[in-house]
C-alpha cells in the first residue's frame, strides 16, 4: 500500500511551509513517528514524522515551499524492513565513494616540471617589475609551469610585498522561511510604527541582596532557580496595569486593550531567536514565573516549540545582557506596541544619600509606537517598572517575602 504523506497545518494562519532539511533519503526505510523532515513556516521549524513504516520516495526538494495539505513523500507500507538495518545500507555507497576517491587520486595527472617551472618570460617580466610583483608568488600556465605575458598581466599588486596565498572565499547560504519572515517583520515595524525608545537605569542592590538570602531555599523547594526574569515580569505586569495604553495594539482605526497581561519573552534556540509567550501572568507568582520560562526555554532550545505556544503576546521581554549588550534599542514584536530591553549588569559608581556608592547597575529600554502610546505614558510606565525593581519587597512582595516567595 502507498501513503500519501501531507504537510499537517501548524496554525490556523499558516498557508505554507518550506522544506528545511530531510532527515532521510529517497529509498529508506523509516518507522512509524519517525522525524523524517524538519519544516519552516513562517513562525517555527517543526519535525514530520513519519505517519507509517515503510520505505519512503520524496515529492519535494531541500528549499521547496510546499503548501499545506500538498504530498511530499510517498511511504511504500508493504516494503519489508532490510536486513541489518540503515547501517548495512550505508555500507555500501561508503565503498563507492572511497573506490571513486582512490580511481580519481590514481588517474590525477603528473605536474611537469624543469628548469622553466616558474620563471617568466622577458615580457612577463617586465610587466612584473612594474607592479611591483615577484615572480615567486605568480603560478605559471605556460609550457612546464612558465610565467607567460598574461600571466603576469592578471597578477595583482602586492606593493612590494609577496602575496600571502590567504583565503578569499565566499558561501551563499539560502534563508529559512523564519528567517526571512522576521526580517519582514522587523522592516514593517520600522516602516509603519511611530516607533520610539526611552531608556533609565535600575539599581539591581534589592534584587541582588533577596537572591542571596533565598536562592538555595527557593531552588530546593521549587526546583526552579530564583532569576531576574520573574522579578523583571511581575515588575512590567504591575506597570501594565498602571498603564494600560502600553498592553494595547492598533486594530485598523480602533485601539484594541486587553485586561490580561500574555507576556512574550525572547529566546535563543538552534533556529534563531524564539518568542514563546507566558499566558496570564498576573496571576502567576515568582515560583509561577520561574517555572514557566524555565518550561518555554527548554522546549524552545529543543525545537520542540509550538506556534500556539509563541502567539498571542500583549508585551515583550528581551534580555540581550546574557550576550553582554550594555545598551540597545530593541524593535518592537508586533503587533504589539511595546518591548522592554534588559541589558548587563555591571556594577557602577552612583550617588546614594549624598555620597558616592558601587552598586549593581543595568541599563533598560523601552521601544513604543508612539501612535497609541504617549511620552508620558512611556516615560511612567519604565519609571514604574524601575520603582519595583527598586523596592521589590513592598512593591512585588507587599511586604512579606517568604510569602512571596511560597517559602
Amino acid at each position: 500500500m502507498i501513503l500519501e504523506m501531507k504537510v499537517p497545518s501548524p496554525g490556523e494562519s499558516i498557508t505554507e511551509v518550506e522544506i528545511a532539511e530531510w532527515l532521510v533519503e529517497d529509498g529508506d526505510y523509516v518507522e512509524k513517528d519517525q522525524a523524517i523532515a524538519e519544516v519552516d513556516s513562517d513562525k517555527a521549524t517543526l519535525e514530520l514524522p513519519a505517519e507509517a513504516s515503510g520505505t519512503v520516495t520524496l515529492k519535494a526538494e531541500v528549499g521547496d515551499a510546499v503548501a499545506v495539505g500538498a504530498v511530499v513523500c510517498l511511504i511504500d507500507t508493504s516494503a519489508a524492513k532490510p536486513a541489518g538495518g540503515s547501517e548495512a545500507k550505508a555500507e555500501a555507497p561508503k565503498k563507492e565513494v572511497e573506490a571513486a576517491a582512490k580511481a580519481k587520486e590514481e588517474k590525477a595527472p603528473e605536474v611537469k616540471t624543469s628548469y622553466a617551472t616558474g620563471s617568466a618570460s622577458p615580457a612577463a617580466k617586465k610587466i612584473l617589475d612594474e607592479k611591483g610583483v615577484s615572480a615567486s608568488t605568480v603560478k605559471g600556465t605556460g609550457r612546464d609551469g612558465r610565467i607567460t605575458k598574461e600571466d603576469a598581466v592578471k597578477a595583482n599588486p602586492s606593493m612590494g610585498s609577496p602575496i600571502t596565498g590567504g583565503s578569499r572565499g565566499e558561501s551563499r547560504t539560502k534563508l529559512s522561511m523564519l528567517r526571512r519572515k522576521v526580517a519582514e517583520r522587523l522592516v514593517t515595524v520600522k516602516n509603519e510604527t511611530a516607533m520610539l525608545t526611552t531608556f533609565n537605569e535600575v539599581d539591581m542592590s534589592p534584587i541582588f541582596a533577596l537572591r542571596k538570602e533565598y536562592k538555595e531555599t527557593f531552588k530546593e523547594k521549587h526546583g526552579v532557580g530564583l532569576g531576574f526574569m520573574s522579578f523583571f515580569t511581575l515588575a512590567v505586569v504591575r506597570a501594565l496595569e498602571m498603564y494600560p495604553s502600553v498592553n494595547s495594539m492598533i486594530d485598523g482605526k480602533e485601539m484594541l486593550s486587553y485586561d490580561f497581561c500574555d507576556i512574550s519573552i525572547a529566546v535563543s534556540g538552534p533556529k534563531g531567536l524564539m518568542v514563546p509567550v507566558i499566558r496570564n501572568a498576573e496571576n502567576l507568582s515568582f515560583r509561577g514565573v520561574e517555572a514557566e520560562v524555565k518550561r518555554l526555554a527548554i522546549r524552545a532550545r529543543e525545537g520542540e516549540i509550538t506556534v500556539d505556544e509563541m502567539t498571542g503576546g500583549t508585551f515583550t521581554i528581551t534580555n540581550g545582557g546574557v550576550f553582554g549588550s550594555m545598551l540597545s534599542t530593541p524593535i518592537i514584536n508586533p503587533p504589539q506596541s511595546a518591548i522592554l530591553g534588559m541589558h548587563n549588569i555591571v556594577e557602577r559608581p552612583i550617588a546614594r544619600d549624598g555620597a558616592i556608592a558601587i552598586a549593581p547597575i543595568m541599563y533598560v529600554a523601552l521601544s513604543y509606537d508612539h501612535r497609541i502610546i504617549d511620552g508620558k505614558e512611556s516615560v511612567g510606565f519604565l519609571v514604574a517598572v524601575k520603582e519595583a525593581l527598586e523596592n521589590p519587597e513592598e512593591l512585588l512582595m507587599h511586604g512579606d517575602v517568604k510569602k512571596a516567595l511560597e517559602l
